[in-house]
């Protein structure tokens, strides 16, 4: 049986150093024009050095107009100056011998409504949370979907070119490829709705553009739910299903995730509606710590293709059992926002534990905590904690070290605050490239909506 050092080999050719991959987490480190920054080149360099066999960055987003949050790099066109920017950022980033790999995502009905207020979606069905945080929606058209195919190949072909040694295509989590598989959002009456082979097209679709692209050779991966975790969703017969599919694609790697923002259990937390469905946890196991782990291994029995699981992976033993059953790739991030160096010293067999952070801030007490008897705060303290690990990055990418006293709600604010003006500087400079004869038409971001954000 495999151990966590050794060497993956993938159907493509390309050899993975060893069997730990930082995870997808969202960096919100780009500038307004969604290039990487200096701050973003010095969080990569690292965790290339923190002995990780792949990296996988953060959404990488094929549309500007359609941002999971203000900060994401935005690769929507072929741009050289932008792909200067994206070479110093991959160099870092490889410079140890890691793979790194764009995780390719369009956010879809899940993009903030101040960055678009009238976003494209498979459908017109809401994001079914409060605060009024995500716009009404408008279904994509024939036409669009065509276009938003040739923007994934395009963006991928970028990747290649620029060093990124794989991509990702992000299907999962609720974002736009994951929503025209849920049937409880996909609710399309033409070739894209309706039976599993229709939802599933327009994600088999983007991985024939990409492969043509980016050529046998080069790793294409995919994020899938094992479920929506939503009664009437997408559930884990149908991820069996589309899972063949893309073995036969000739996919290089499925990573299996599950959950949205209306369940998130991909972060370890409970959806808030009445629809919501928690995984079950079936019998006790080392590798039990992994949220998926069940679903993982039952794909495993019906797929040959590399498995890769992330989600809850703390010990060494649980990794190991892991991998024992099946499993070839372990997913690991929220640990090294905090020290990027930990996993190193897993590797070495220095520790044998990484710290659970994310456990330690929910056991803190206090009226403005997470256990805070007042429902109404122990909830927004809760969804805080997820932004605890993004101002822990914007320490890193400082070259500071994490601030593990901070408190989540501070946190938070200068999360909000950030973003906030990220988004208004791209406001601005959306508003002078538009305006200026200057500006190159490559370095001008398209239209993509019928309605632009104010």
């Amino acid at each position: 049986m495999p151990d966590i050092s050794d060497a993956l080999h993938l159907p493509c050719g390309a050899r993975l150093p060893n069997r730990l991959a930082k995870a997808a987490i969202t960096e919100g480190l780009a500038d307004e024009r969604g290039w990487p920054t200096a701050g973003l080149e010095k969080l990569y360099a690292g965790w290339s050095d923190a002995g990780f066999g792949l990296l996988i960055s953060g959404n990488i987003l094929v549309d500007g107009e359609h941002l999971e949050r203000p900060g994401n790099i935005i690769i929507d066109r072929e741009c050289a100056v932008q792909a200067q920017a994206l070479r110093r950022w991959t160099a870092g980033a490889t410079q140890a011998g890691a793979h790194f790999w764009a995780q390719l995502s369009h956010s879809g009905r899940q993009t903030p409504k101040g960055v678009n207020p009238y976003p494209l979606s498979v459908s017109e069905l809401q994001v079914g949370l409060p605060g009024g945080l995500f716009g009404k929606p408008r279904a994509m058209t024939a036409g669009e979907l065509h276009l938003l195919v040739e923007k994934f190949a395009t963006a991928a072909a970028v990747c290649k070119a620029v060093g990124f040694t794989g991509v990702e295509i992000h299907a999962a989590h609720g974002y736009l490829l994951g929503s025209f598989l849920a049937p409880k959002v996909n609710n399309r009456e033409d070739r894209w709705g309706g039976p599993l082979e229709n939802r599933a097209r327009l994600l088999l679709d983007v991985v024939a553009a990409v492969r043509k692209r980016v050529g046998r050779q080069f790793p294409i991966a995919v994020k899938l739910n094992s479920a929506d975790f939503q009664r009437g969703g997408f559930d884990e017969k149908d991820s069996l299903t589309v899972g063949k599919w893309l073995e036969a694609a000739g996919v290089d790697l499925l990573e299996i995730s599950g959950g949205t923002y209306e369940s998130p259990v991909m972060l370890g937390a409970a959806g808030i509606s009445a629809d919501c469905e928690q995984p079950a946890r079936k019998a006790s196991t080392a590798a039990r710590e992994a949220y998926f782990f069940d679903f993982a291994r039952a794909m495993r029995q019906e797929l040959t293709m590399p498995i890769m699981l992330t989600g809850g992976f703390r010990s060494r033993a649980g990794m190991k059992a892991a991998l024992d059953e099946g499993v070839d790739l372990l997913g690991l991030a929220r640990p090294v926002c905090i020290d990027q160096g930990c996993v190193k010293a897993l590797l070495s067999g220095e520790v044998d534990r990484l710290n659970s952070w994310e456990e330690s801030l929910k056991r803190e007490k206090g009226l403005f905590s997470s256990n805070s008897p007042i429902p109404l705060i122990g909830m927004l303290t809760n969804f805080a904690a997820i932004y605890w690990f993004y101002a822990q990055l914007y320490r890193l990418a400082k070259g500071k070290a994490a601030n593990v006293k901070l408190w989540p709600p501070r946190a938070m604010f200068e999360v909000i605050t950030t973003e906030n003006a990220i988004l208004a500087r791209r406001r601005r400079w959306l508003q002078n490239a538009e305006t200026s004869v200057e500006t190159p038409p490559a370095e001008v971001p398209a239209r993509t909506t019928g309605k632009r954000a104010a």
